[in-house]
């Protein structure tokens, strides 16, 4: 004999079930909102827009790009001279990325492909000069490609460096790709194990918004950095997704 089965003897039980999994859904949308509602990566273009973090303790999600931007006032307290790293060049960045810098200049020395600070930390009106220099070198389509017009550059947060070879007076972005080069590739393979990530890789620049730069680091702490190294995703995408 078949058994037969009243359908509605099931329906209170079947609504129950989907309100819980509604509920379900909208404790984890309040939990992680960036992974449920985040808008989609902005296309790359031109603007002014002063970005959601701009709070000086906000320096590891604070997004920079051609789009976002910093005031031209911000300028962190605590910068503190490379040289407290023992490693060669000039130039300032924030006092709590020196112990990561220190730890950073001494692997990379004892590896045989010592580093050099090429520039760190710029201010408003030094980037402005910088990209007024590249227009008049260039024209403004080349220069803002890859120069950051000022209050959009990760130099002025004071965690970003441009990184050479020791013992080479060369610029990193004058004789081919600085990555080829025994610093580079070392920095290519181990920055992020001391909280640097690489802001423009190769081929990203629809995602980046600036031309491939391998030798600009920016210090956003050795957790941060493991973890998105370990996502692959670019460092715009991440600030993006996870702060936006």
């Amino acid at each position: 004999m078949t058994a037969v089965v009243d359908a509605r003897r099931f329906r209170p039980a079947t609504a129950l079930l989907a309100a819980l999994s509604m509920l379900m859904l909208v404790v984890g949308a309040a939990a992680h909102p960036a992974a449920v509602y985040a808008a989609a990566l902005p296309e790359c273009r031109f603007d002014d827009v002063m970005t959601e973090h701009t709070a000086y303790n906000q320096w590891r999600m604070t997004l920079l790009d051609t789009i976002f931007m910093i005031p031209s006032s911000y300028k962190p307290a605590n910068l503190v001279s490379v040289g407290q790293a023992n490693i060669s060049g000039s130039g300032s960045v924030r006092r709590g990325m020196i112990d990561d810098l220190a730890a950073l200049a001494d692997a990379a020395r004892d590896a045989g492909n010592p580093l050099r600070v090429v520039s760190a930390f710029r201010s408003y009106s030094q980037q402005a000069a910088l990209y007024r220099r590249e227009v008049d070198r260039y024209g403004v389509d080349r220069a803002r490609s890859q120069v950051a017009r000022a209050g959009h550059s990760e130099h002025q947060l004071g965690t970003t460096i441009d990184f050479g070879s020791a013992g080479s007076g060369a610029k990193p972005w004058a004789n081919g790709d600085w990555a080829q080069t025994p610093a580079g590739r070392w920095m290519k393979q181990n920055g992020w194990r001391y909280g640097f990530v690489l802001s423009y890789p190769k081929g990203k620049k629809s995602l980046t918004c600036y031309r491939y730069e391998p030798w600009h680091w920016r210090y956003v702490g050795r957790e941060m950095a493991a973890d998105m190294h370990g996502t692959g995703l670019t460092l715009r995408q991440y600030l993006w997704q996870h702060f936006h």
